[in-house]
């Protein structure tokens, strides 16, 4: 058996023959391990190892990051420590091949060796673009790059960020591009735009300017421009970073992408709501130009007037023809003023006509009314009462006889029947008490409706026509005389007023009164006083 120095690892001797085992040096496993590390190492030292990432599930909760090396016929383990991730320009990615530069060691703990990654880089550019192929497929698949994502940029911004480098060219460009067409507020948010840390810095300014509130110290832009100048497919590979086109496809500000040249395209572009060809563009895009919208707002304006002129002109033309279309007040409104006229003149003559024959009728009413009417009713009514009261006192004593003829005949103890007479005379108390009740009631009743009897008559009656300046004309026979074609030339007639009536006698047309005067109507006092003489 070959022998080998623990401590160098040289071969010291090799065995002669097939000996026993006795000058066989024994060793233990991990001295074993620790001769393969250090020959691994002295043997390889530094190498460059092409091959396909396999077994790549991102970086561990330490922050290292573990995957193999592989091609067609072998792996190898790989491990990059999180000092050197930090660092690193490319990440890996599963089935990313590449080419990676470390230190070939192994790993006691498991028997394997492996490789300590210190820097990775795509496997040429075709490897590049076969992975942005590969990504860009899988991001249209889930639908951020469809075109109903996309968000139409504001007419005319207030606040506009910008997310570059602050001190590369193209800040000042977009700076100047803005001052020169409408000079608005710019917040420029600084990011690396090439290196390893570009896609989360670009990710982390497009949502920081998405949770901005539009009144708070600082303003929510309404356009965001994400801008870099030209460069190689390593260059702007930070742009195709899956975090990067999802921040784009998240943000609720419209996004304008200004990456590169005309000729340069990254992922971003896809995700975003406009490409610009260059960051000048870019400003081109989202701002208009301020003496461009004055020129057209002058031009509006004035078309505006002179459209407001011919409108206003056309229609005084059409009112006035209108005008001239249209009858006169006096002709439009001449047939309905005469039949105003007409009725009114109607209504005159109506209300006359209406109060001389309500009065001839009144003055029919109040000959045929007097005292006679209501004196054989009052009379017949007084005969009834007066008989019923006859009756009524024949029938008590009647009554009060009977019962004593009864109580004669009964012959009983008048101590025995003083209870039951004492309760009779109440009885008999208090019906005789409630009948003269009922007389004297029935004759307020019935005086009460000779007095209103009295005043309807009085109202009814002539006397008080006579008194509101009225006059009666009677003929030689006492008729009323209600027409001028009822009297004839030298004929004499009695005219009553109120206070008296004097003799007239119509000579040739005219009327003569005699001094003869008749005594006055009796008063309505005098009247009742009389008629209530018959109770």
């Amino acid at each position: 058996m070959t022998r080998i120095d623990p401590e160098t690892g040289e071969i010291l001797s090799k065995p002669e023959g097939s000996g026993g085992t006795s000058n066989v040096t024994e060793f233990s496993v991990s001295q074993i391990s620790g001769q393969l590390k250090r020959l691994v190492e002295d043997t390889f030292g530094r190498v460059r190892i092409r091959g396909e990432i396999a077994g790549y599930r991102g970086p561990h909760s330490s922050g290292h990051m573990y995957f193999a090396l592989k091609d067609d016929k072998a792996r190898i383990e790989a491990v990059i420590w999180r000092g050197v991730a930090g660092r690193l320009k490319h990440r890996p990615e599963e089935g990313m091949e590449v080419v990676a530069t470390g230190k070939l060691t192994t790993y006691p703990g498991s028997s394997k060796y492996q490789i300590v990654i210190d820097q990775i880089e795509p496997a040429g550019a075709g490897a590049l673009m076969a992975l942005l192929e590969e990504r860009k497929k899988k991001l249209e698949a889930e639908g951020l790059f469809a075109e109903a994502r996309k968000k139409p940029l504001p007419y005319l911004p207030l606040v506009v960020g910008v997310i570059t480098s602050p001190t590369g060219a193209v800040i000042r460009d977009i700076l100047h591009r803005i001052s020169d067409r409408f000079p608005l507020h710019v917040l420029v948010w600084p990011v690396r735009v090439q290196g390893e840390t570009t896609g989360t810095e670009v990710a982390n300014a497009i949502n920081g300017f998405n949770v901005l509130e539009p009144a708070s110290a600082l303003p929510r832009p309404d356009v965001i421009i994400v801008a870099r100048g030209g460069g190689s497919v390593e260059d702007l590979w930070g742009f195709n970073d899956e975090v990067v086109v999802r921040a784009v496809a998240k943000s609720a500000i419209p996004l304008v992408s200004a990456v590169g040249h005309e000729t340069d395209w990254t992922l971003i572009d896809l995700a975003a709501d406009i490409r610009a060809p260059t960051p000048t563009g870019a400003a081109e895009f989202v701002v208009p130009v301020k003496g461009e919208l004055e020129a057209h707002l002058a031009t509006l304006a004035a078309r505006l007037g002179s459209a407001l002129s011919r409108f206003m002109e056309n229609r005084r033309t059409a009112l006035r023809a209108a005008a001239r279309g249209l009858p006169s007040p006096d002709s439009l409104f001449a047939l309905q003023n005469q039949h105003i006229d007409a009725i009114a003149l109607r209504l005159d003559r109506g209300l006359v006509s209406a109060v001389q024959a309500k009065s001839a009728q009144l003055g029919r009413t109040a000959g045929r009314l007097g005292p006679s009417l209501l004196s054989v009713p009052i009379r017949h009514n007084h005969q009834k009462l007066a008989f019923a009261a006859s009756r009524l006192a024949g029938a008590q004593t009647s009554r009060i006889e009977a019962k004593r003829s009864q109580l004669q005949r009964l012959r009983l103890n008048p101590v025995l029947l003083n209870v039951p007479m004492r309760e009779a005379k109440r009885k008999f108390d208090q019906s005789s008490h409630a009948l003269a009740n009922q007389r004297r009631a029935g004759m307020e009743r019935f005086s009460g409706r000779l007095q209103q009897a009295a005043r309807l008559l009085s109202s009814y009656s002539h006397e008080k026509t006579l008194e509101r300046g009225f006059a009666l004309v009677r003929d030689g026979k006492g008729a009323v005389i209600t027409r001028s074609a009822q009297t004839a030339p030298k004929t004499g007639y009695s005219v009553a007023f109120a206070d008296g009536a004097i003799d007239v006698v119509r000579l040739d047309g005219t009327s003569k009164a005699k001094v003869a005067r008749r005594p006055a109507a009796k008063s309505k006092k005098e009247k009742t006083a009389k008629q209530g003489d018959l109770f």
